[in-house]
């Protein structure tokens, strides 16, 4: 697959479609299948409450999963992500109800990098609060 999106049709600031992601216990409990990640803090409310946490959150690679989906939808090829980093600054609290949480992820360009490759800022936000800082992809285009 090759990235959709010409390199020479993209600014800096051009916007890519936000979206909103669902987070509920079930998808937590197949996230900690698929991912080995069994952690209790993921899907036992008692065990979370105990240490701390509000209520049970969702894994840090699930939401910086769902996250980057933003881009590789925008591309139309998940291979052309080069690189992606970020920092994980609050937690997605996940409650035990038929809603669960929400994810929103907006992204723009920020940067025209060489070889074809642009870097895009993404922004996630929780609960009114953001869950990822210095959320970054560079991409290669066509």
């Amino acid at each position: 697959m090759t990235a959709k999106i010409a390199y020479d049709d993209v600014e800096v600031g051009t916007e890519l479609p936000t979206q909103a992601f669902p987070v509920t216990r079930a998808a937590l409990v197949q996230y900690a299948g698929a991912s080995g990640d069994f952690n209790p803090i993921h899907w036992n409310e008692k065990f979370a409450k105990e240490v701390g946490l509000p209520d049970v959150i969702a894994h840090g690679m699930f939401t910086m999963a769902e996250a980057i989906r933003v881009v590789t939808d925008w591309t139309g090829d998940p291979g052309a992500v080069v690189e992606y980093g970020v920092r994980f600054t609050k937690p997605v609290v996940v409650p035990n109800d038929d809603q669960g949480a929400t994810v929103e992820v907006s992204a723009k360009v920020a940067a025209k990098l060489d070889d074809n490759t642009v870097r895009v800022d993404l922004v996630a936000m929780s609960a009114g609060q953001k869950v990822l800082g210095m959320s970054r992809a560079v991409v290669r285009l066509a």
